[in-house]
This record gives structure tokens, sequence and C-alpha cells, in this order.
């Protein structure tokens, strides 16, 4: 049996804990946070919520619930001591599994814990297939927990109770944030604003003048997106970049990584292809400064 000194400590580096779904094909969830978060110089811990064998968006998939393993997989980072720089949630695949990530928050959160929610509920005004009405309802109660929010439209009218409309103005988007951000986040973005050929991303930082950041819309809907965002968002949280950088950062790699996507002709379904652009997020400076 090691006794204290002899224990290995795990804390040498950065981790972010990323509870989200996997999905082996279609580039979406953990399959693409892994890769962006490890990139960025951070250490990701993946805790499934469900596994696909490829996402919804295929005529056909294979899926497992994660739910009854989800409180022993976490039991055993307890065992290993392992202390995260943040913690991140995505999908959840049921109303229990709420309780279970407020379980996760409660026991590895610390006073310089910082907490990234995705509220991954829907699109379009209407939840996704595979959320219940009680899911969608207790998603607020992760909020109180988070330093950032990431919502799209639909998912910040929802979590506030406001009628969907998808030409809302400036005003209107502030209000939404600064209703959410008394829920507990200081920080809000409410992403993949459509516009025309546009799409925005409204930055609200409590105490702060609100920031509209614009984007050219290249090519139709790709699965994923979201994903990519929010694991950019996640490493800047932990790595100490400005919120604001943070976001334009996100959309401009969202950017490339479409371009070489489309150049590429790979299906919308097959989401984006980072791996052609996994390298322009790389902490070049850091490494040189190690070597």
């Amino acid at each position: 049996m090691q006794t204290d000194a002899q224990t290995p400590n795990h804390n040498h580096q950065k981790k972010l804990a990323v509870i989200n779904d996997f999905c082996g094909f279609g580039r979406c969830s953990l399959a693409v946070e892994l890769p962006i978060i490890s990139a960025m110089g951070v250490q990701c811990c993946p805790l499934p919520t469900a596994i696909f064998s490829n996402h919804t968006g295929y005529s056909s998939f294979f899926h497992t619930d994660y739910t009854e393993h989800f409180a022993a997989y976490a039991a055993e980072w307890a065992k290993l001591g392992l202390e995260f720089a943040g913690i991140t949630t995505g999908f959840l695949g049921s109303a229990e599994q709420i309780s279970l990530v407020k379980e996760f928050l409660n026991r590895f959160r610390t006073p310089d814990t910082q907490v990234l929610v995705d509220p991954v509920m829907g699109d379009y005004g209407r939840l996704y297939p595979t959320y219940t009405p009680e899911l969608a309802a207790r998603m607020v109660e992760l909020l109180p927990y988070a330093h950032i929010l990431t919502p799209n439209l639909t998912e910040a009218c929802i979590l506030t109770g406001t009628p969907y409309r998808e030409d809302m103005g400036e005003e209107e988007l502030y209000s939404l944030c600064e209703a959410l951000s008394n829920q507990g986040p200081e920080r809000v973005v409410i992403s993949g604003i459509n516009q025309g050929q546009r799409l925005g991303n409204f930055v609200y930082q409590r105490g702060q003048a609100p920031v509209m950041l614009w984007t050219e819309k290249l090519g139709g809907n790709r699965s994923g997106t979201g994903d990519v965002f929010c694991a950019v968002l996640a490493a800047d949280m932990v790595n100490g970049v400005e919120f604001s950088a943070s976001v334009e950062k996100a959309a401009r790699f969202i950017s490339t990584a479409i371009q070489r996507t489309v150049a590429l002709d790979i299906p919308p379904t097959d989401g984006l292809a980072i791996e052609e652009c996994l390298l322009s997020l790389a902490p070049e400076a850091r490494l040189e400064e190690s070597l």
C-alpha cells in the first residue's frame, strides 16, 4: 500500500472535465472537443453522458444512455484526487443527469474552477427530439454554477420563458442575457444569430457594454459547430483569455474550418474538417518557452 508521500500527484497540468455525449462519427460533441482542447494546451478529461455510433442527423444510429454509469465513473476520478481548472457541460441524456451533474460540480468544483454550461436543448424555436419538457425545464438548475453560458437564441428563450423570435434586436438580446446572468453566469454569449449573409454572436459580460460580433455566413448548417465553438471557449476560459477575444477566436476558427470543409466536399452531416486547422489553435509561444 502506498503512503501519502508515494501517492502520485495527477494535477501538475491544467485539466478540463468535459461532460457531454460521445459520437463516434459525425464530428460533434466529445469527438471534436477533445482534440481542440488538447491542441490549446489543456488536458481534456471526457465524461460521457451518452454514446452514439454517429449523431442523430443520420438516418440510422446506435445509441446507449450512460446515466447508470455516470456516478461510478466520477467516483474513480475522486479516488485519483483529480482537480479541474475548468468543467464544461453539454448534451445531457435525461432529467436524472441534471442531478448527477450538480453532484459532480459540488464534488469537484473549487473556488478557482471555471465552469462553462452549454445548454444543448434545441434550435430554430424547437426542442431537439431527444429532449423532454422535464429535462428542458430542469436545465436552469445548472445556471447558478456557470461562469460562462453559451445558448443559441432558441435555448436562451427556453431558459428565460421568452417567446421565440428569430428577428430579435440587440436590446431584446441584452434583456435575455441580463435575465440569464441574474441566475448565475457573469458571461453569456448567444450564438448563431442569423442576419442575411451574416452570423452574429451577442457577447454579454456583467458590468460591461455588450458586443455583437459578426462573421460571414459560409455554406449551410453543419453538425458539431456549437461543440467546436464551446471547446475553444472552454480552453480559453482556463487559460485566462478575455471573453470577447475568445468568442472572436472561436468564430474565426470555425470560418477557417468551414472553408476547408467545403473545399474537401465533405457532407454537411460529417461536421467540420477541424483536423486540417488544429495547428492554428496551438499555443506556440508557450511551446517555445518550454523548449
